[in-house]
């Protein structure tokens, strides 16, 4: 039945964006949201929907990459805020929102699943963009030490 779900489920299937790092456990990637290029998403390997299905080294293991991904972008982009999610009612796979989030943002001081506040900041969205390129090797070296 796993099999199943799997087979049927996009972060099984697909990296879910652009590809930071993968260990036998997590990735980590940048997703795909328009208006959002600090968006990240730090994926369990296995195809499970709750955190407590995982053991406690594995939900130390997960915890720590989600920890990380946070420090690096506070570190590097210095957002107003950072959003943790684990939400996985559209996608029932274990998976953690790591959103970096500023004060000019279309939707702050809403989620970013909100309506918007403000029109987007199309240079400053280009500016970030960039700046996530940057972040994402940052990342990748300091998820393989």
């Amino acid at each position: 039945m796993v099999d199943a779900i799997a087979n049927n489920c996009p972060l099984c299937t697909t990296d879910g964006g652009v590809l930071v790092f993968r260990n036998d456990q997590v990735r980590v990637v940048q997703a795909i949201e328009p208006g959002f290029p600090a968006f990240y998403r730090v994926v369990w390997h296995t195809h499970v929907a709750e955190f407590s299905d995982l053991t406690p080294g594995e939900r130390d293991s997960c915890m720590n990459t989600v920890v990380t991904v946070e420090q690096v972008l506070r570190e590097h982009l210095q957002p107003t805020k950072i959003n943790l999610a684990a939400l996985g009612n559209a996608v029932p796979h274990l998976h953690w929102h790591v959103i970096a989030r500023f004060d000019w943002d279309s939707h702050f001081p809403g989620s970013v699943w909100a309506a918007p506040q403000r029109d987007a900041q199309t240079h400053r969205l280009t500016e970030l963009a960039v700046q996530c390129n940057q972040v994402n090797r940052l990342l990748a070296a300091k998820l393989a030490e």
